[in-house]
């Protein structure tokens, strides 16, 4: 079987801004090089004075050729956001969607993921760290493809709840998030996916050589490619699958502790159970502070994130009610309350009640809660809420004057944890042996050569 091509969407807007350092081949029967721009308008990519429905333009046979995209913006929404000029290899296809153009970038499944792995983190990581992140960010895509004739095809998911309220009752807003939110193409080149830019941060030996050896091995499980999840720190407990996305239960993404020496996990849908997990700081591979680990990680935005195993939050009462108000687009009034209604695996919220002097809504999943309570996103949903009271007295009888969220880990905690994985890689554990932790009961399987 052949190595996949896949596309993926890089950056959205009226005018999109290209260079070509060498010659490209243009889809129209030219050969362009230098600065270029598209613009949107009337429904056509305009460009040198015509006007087209999709543009591709094609490198020439040579492997150091490569196109610059300008203002691509990185760690959309999060709290590092920013704008860069960035380079890819490979084709660079402009379409229309909306009213506006998206640059998608046609590559090879082995090429972008040698690129995934520098942009997920460092690719200075341990060998075995690297490629253990090729096999799952291999298996994560292909999961989302199908085979048709020995050739690999996008799988057209229908119009899924995903993307919309599963509960719009009077009482209950849950939301999740997954990647079938793009329609044509692939995957984005954000978090929202998978962190993919391109050749814009060197690829060591060491990253290439991990792609190399991982060549076509995916997760399996019961004979489908794995859908392997992964995220920053799981705080010490790994989240599962349903209680993040769709209520789909996979096994080999279920709650366990992130650590060997000490394998029993609480029960932290318990909320006295979570409460005590998440004030105190367990012995798990992600609990570390070793800088050396953490540069081999962390890129150096995400370097400026230092506290994330443990992290505290505080909101006065008219932070809070402003910011739920700006997020959710619903006055709640003054915030009376938080209250925990359910807890996943990891003790992460699955779904959290704001009490308000206007309005009470139970909202979830995990990802809907950190973007409600967060000018960006929360580290994480698994918190507890303690409130101040300026004056002594009844509390029933006063608004809280603060509201201070104690949190564990950094993202969604389901599958892989990236610094704990870095911290097994560290102590010698080869990569099949990071896998088996964290996927457990999954097997390595050669997809192609």
């Amino acid at each position: 079987m052949n190595q996949p091509q896949i596309t993926v969407g890089i950056l959205s807007g009226k005018e999109i801004e290209f260079s070509f350092p060498v010659k490209f081949s243009s889809s129209v029967g030219t050969e362009i090089s230098g600065t270029q721009k598209v613009i949107y308008q009337d429904g056509k990519i305009h460009w040198q004075g015509k006007e087209y429905d999709e543009l591709s333009f094609i490198p020439p046979q040579n492997a150091h050729a490569f196109f610059e995209l300008k203002d691509v913006t990185i760690g959309i929404n999060f709290h590092w956001e920013r704008k860069e000029v960035q380079k890819f290899k490979g084709e660079l296809k402009i379409i229309i969607e909306g009213e506006q153009l998206t640059a998608i970038n046609v590559i090879s499944i082995e090429e972008y993921l040698t690129s995934v792995i520098s942009s997920e983190m460092s690719a200075t990581a341990s060998l075995e760290l690297l490629k253990a992140h090729a096999v799952i960010s291999r298996s994560w895509l292909l999961n989302k493809l199908r085979v048709e004739n020995g050739e690999w095809r996008v799988t057209v998911q229908p119009d899924s709840a995903a993307h919309s309220p599963l509960s719009t009752l009077h009482s209950q807003y849950i939301k999740w998030y997954d990647h079938e939110a793009h329609r044509n193409f692939d995957v984005c080149a954000d978090d929202h996916c998978q962190r993919y830019q391109g050749i814009t941060r060197a690829s060591t030996p060491q990253a290439i050589e991990a792609v190399t050896a991982t060549r076509g091995e995916v997760l399996m499980y019961a004979g489908t490619i794995c859908d392997a999840r992964f995220s920053k720190c799981c705080g010490g407990a790994f989240e599962e699958f349903q209680n993040c996305w769709e209520n789909v239960k996979h096994p080999y993404l279920t709650g366990q502790r992130d650590c060997k020496a000490e394998n029993q996990l609480p029960d932290l849908t318990i909320e006295a159970e979570a409460d005590k997990w998440i004030r105190t700081s367990p012995v798990s591979f992600c609990n570390t502070q070793d800088k050396k680990i953490l540069s081999q990680v962390l890129n150096n935005y995400d370097q400026e994130t230092a506290d994330f195993y443990r992290w505290k939050v505080s909101y006065t009462q008219q932070e809070l009610s402003t910011l739920i108000h700006q997020r959710s687009g619903i006055d709640f009034g003054q915030i009376l309350d938080l209250i925990p209604i359910e807890r996943g695996t990891s003790g992460r919220l699955v779904r959290l009640k704001i009490v308000g002097t206007l309005r009470t809504l139970i909202i979830g999943k995990e990802l809907e809660i950190r973007r409600t309570l967060s000018a960006s996103h929360l580290y994480s949903s698994a918190f507890i809420i303690d409130k101040e009271y300026e004056e002594k007295g009844h509390k029933e009888d006063k608004l809280p004057s603060r509201f201070i969220l104690t949190g564990a880990g950094w993202g969604h905690g389901v599958g892989l944890c990236q610094i704990g994985a870095a911290v097994m890689g560290e102590q010698g554990y080869k990569y099949e042996e990071i896998l088996s932790h964290y996927y457990p009961g999954s097997t390595l399987e050669k997809q192609y050569q």
